[in-house]
């Protein structure tokens, strides 16, 4: 194999931005995509310019067209539908959040492990030039001994027939996009925290609408993380430590076209701008699946550190339920 013939499950609106970084790599074509009906498929494959329309999830995963599935399926069918793509011996990248619970998360890696094909998260953010230039910052010491960490992702939920506010879906301003800090604060801490400590507002949905969640670390570091469905959108993360503090703007996702900023103020509060090279968002994730399935190099991120990010999520979900702390250790499958 040269190249990686990629298919769609579903016609989700998270597509539009999988499709022109899967078509502007090196090694990987979109060639078919699978809806629930087929009239809704060869209407989407008109529109998008793709080859192949399936009706049927199962048909798609059972045609030999495709090695490698994106799914952007609603967070409750992650589970059934990357377990099954792995079982017809296809490759998955599996938008995040991975699963809404742990023994979701263990049948998902055991599938990987029995039928030896990739398995990764989409957490495209992680695979852009502005978090891999902070995470050198970070994890190399030129920050000093991490003390707090502060991130935020909020936006404003203008429609509210979403799939976000289905409690019974995974909805939840916490798994949607509270998962964006808490997964960069364990990145730059190597793993996930000792324990947590969260907080919510649940709308007349039923889910989070707001949430705020604190993370502490055997070492003494701390982060604060929130994410919200009720405010204008907004996206922030820094981070300080006994030499400075790394400022991160648009760390997660933003505006087309709007600069990236990253910039580290020392101790004597001299600020000092960080070159970020311009990368499509969603590009660096396919480029990783297209390489790990052709070389045999495992993802960038691993499935463990995927695990850890929903143990985190449950975690903070126990505490903001019990009013009280919560050991991530507590999280079993």
């Amino acid at each position: 194999m040269s190249v990686v013939r990629w298919g769609l499950l579903s016609t989700a609106n998270i597509n539009r931005r999988l499709i022109p970084a899967i078509r502007a790599s090196a090694q990987g074509e979109l060639v078919a995509v699978a809806s629930r009906r087929q009239a809704d498929a060869d209407a989407y494959a008109a529109e998008w310019g793709i080859p192949q329309a399936f009706g049927s999830y199962e048909a798609l995963l059972a045609s030999s067209a495709v090695d490698a599935l994106y799914i952007g399926l609603p967070n409750h069918l992650h589970a059934e539908w990357t377990v099954r793509a792995l079982e017809h011996g296809l490759h998955v990248l599996c938008e995040k959040p991975f699963a809404v619970s742990l023994s979701e998360v263990d049948r998902m890696l055991d599938a990987a492990r029995d039928s030896g094909r990739v398995l990764a998260e989409a957490f495209m953010y992680r695979h852009h030039p502005q978090t891999k230039i902070a995470g050198d910052w970070v994890r190399g010491g030129r920050l000093g001994e991490i003390s707090v960490m502060r991130g935020v992702f909020n936006f404003a939920m203008g429609n509210r027939d979403n799939i976000r506010l289905v409690p019974e879906w995974g909805g939840g301003s916490l798994w949607d996009v509270g998962v964006y800090p808490l997964s960069l604060a364990q990145y730059f801490m190597g793993g996930p925290p000792l324990w947590v400590h969260g907080d919510q507002w649940v709308g007349p949905s039923g889910v989070d609408e707001s949430f705020i969640g604190a993370l502490h670390y055997g070492n003494g570091a701390m982060a604060q993380i929130s994410s919200a469905f009720r405010t204008p959108w907004y996206t922030h993360f820094d981070v300080m430590g006994t030499e400075g503090r790394l400022v991160m703007t648009r760390p997660f996702t933003g505006t087309e076209g709007e600069e990236r900023r990253l910039t580290f103020v020392g101790v004597d509060d001299a600020a000092l701008e960080l070159a970020v090279p311009e990368q499509e968002l969603y590009a660096g994730e396919v480029e990783d699946m297209n390489d790990a399935i052709l070389t045999g190099r495992p993802p960038y991120i691993g499935l463990n550190e995927t695990r850890d990010h929903v143990r985190t999520v449950l975690a903070l979900y126990e505490s903001a339920r019990r009013g009280e702390r919560v050991f991530v250790e507590e999280m079993v499958a």
